[in-house]
């Protein structure tokens, strides 16, 4: 089982996961979420960065915590593209104005079609532009593991940068990069290869993708399952297995474990390892999905920040030991 606590991309937030279940029987592991390799593809101005060789002394005391703690550190590597330049969450979170002033900035896309009415337009980015984003996801790598992390994660899903080059609908691209399958995919493909041949063999690269658009005509789990092939080949480990986020218009069939079944799907056609996630609240539920083979990690989010307790309280059910500091054992 794996406990994940986010508010997905937001001002500093992290991934809380314990890698606990009674089917894993891993140690815990704590994920930085949504570090932006550039400056440009932080989604707002309070969100944590790796672009610069400054942050890694900043990011090493919480590695080091981390493993002191007796978990493993991991991070997520990620881009905002054309949804950057946004207010803090609890300010609404809503792309910032030219009022603000210097507070905005240019965002970027693969193609110059805005996340909706009301969002900027990002430039397209330009074929030297996405040679400069390949290296900032490798130099953020070699960063995240100079500062101690072991796990990285190329965040590809929720309509960020590299969700709008796969997906049809914000790719209207005629080069390279555009166009078929193989160009549309081409970057996702590109940086998971670049992240790899910097990252220890022996350690993981996760990529997070978005596995349906959930809207006609956009990106569909065929799809997924044909780019989980290609990320495998191009040095993924794990396929972790989110949706939508490219449009405001989905029609996201939202329910208990609605993306569970995105997850099966990648994990028995494409022949890789993947993550569920999305409203999985339950122990029992969780250790099901993983015990049944559906996927090999449940990612548990918003229930961990409405009950940060939830791997004590989950190993309880389950009937493991819980992962306790000595200082509040006596209250279990």
């Amino acid at each position: 089982m794996c406990q994940y606590s986010s508010v997905d991309g937001h001002a500093n937030d992290w991934h809380l996961m314990h890698l606990g279940a009674r089917a894993a029987g891993g140690a815990g592991l704590v994920m930085m979420e949504a570090t932006a390799v550039e400056a440009r593809g932080r989604i707002t101005s309070g969100d944590m960065g790796i672009w610069s060789d400054d942050h890694i002394k900043a990011l090493s005391p919480v590695a080091a915590f981390i493993k002191q703690m007796g978990a493993v550190a991991a991070i997520q590597l990620a881009h905002a593209g054309r949804k950057a330049s946004c207010d803090l969450p609890w300010k609404g979170g809503k792309p910032l104005t030219t009022e603000q002033g210097a507070a905005a900035w240019q965002t970027i896309g693969a193609s110059a079609i805005p996340f909706d009415t009301t969002w900027h337009t990002p430039a397209e980015a330009t074929v030297a532009d996405i040679a400069t984003i390949v290296a900032a996801f490798k130099s953020a790598a070699k960063r995240a593991y100079a500062a101690g992390f072991q796990v990285a994660e190329v965040h590809g899903a929720h309509g960020y940068l590299l969700h709008t080059f796969y997906s049809p609908l914000s790719n209207k691209r005629t080069d390279g990069y555009g166009g078929s399958f193989e160009g549309r995919t081409r970057l996702i493909r590109e940086v998971t290869a670049a992240v790899r041949s910097v990252w220890p063999e022996n350690l993981p690269v996760l990529v997070r993708i978005s596995a349906t658009d959930w809207v006609d005509g956009g990106w569909t789990i065929e799809d997924s399952v044909y780019l989980a092939r290609q990320l495998k080949a191009a040095g993924a480990d794990l396929i972790d297995c989110s949706s939508a986020g490219n449009t405001p218009k989905a029609n996201v069939p939202v329910g208990p474990g609605y993306q569970v079944a995105l997850a099966a799907a990648v994990k028995s056609q494409a022949d890789v390892p993947t993550a569920a996630v999305g409203m999985i609240t339950d122990a029992r539920q969780a250790d099901d999905i993983v015990l049944s083979g559906k996927a090999d990690l449940v990612l548990i989010a918003r229930e961990s920040i409405r009950n940060p307790n939830f791997p004590i309280d989950a190993a309880r059910i389950l009937g493991v030991p819980p992962p306790l500091q000595n200082q509040y054992a006596r209250a279990y």
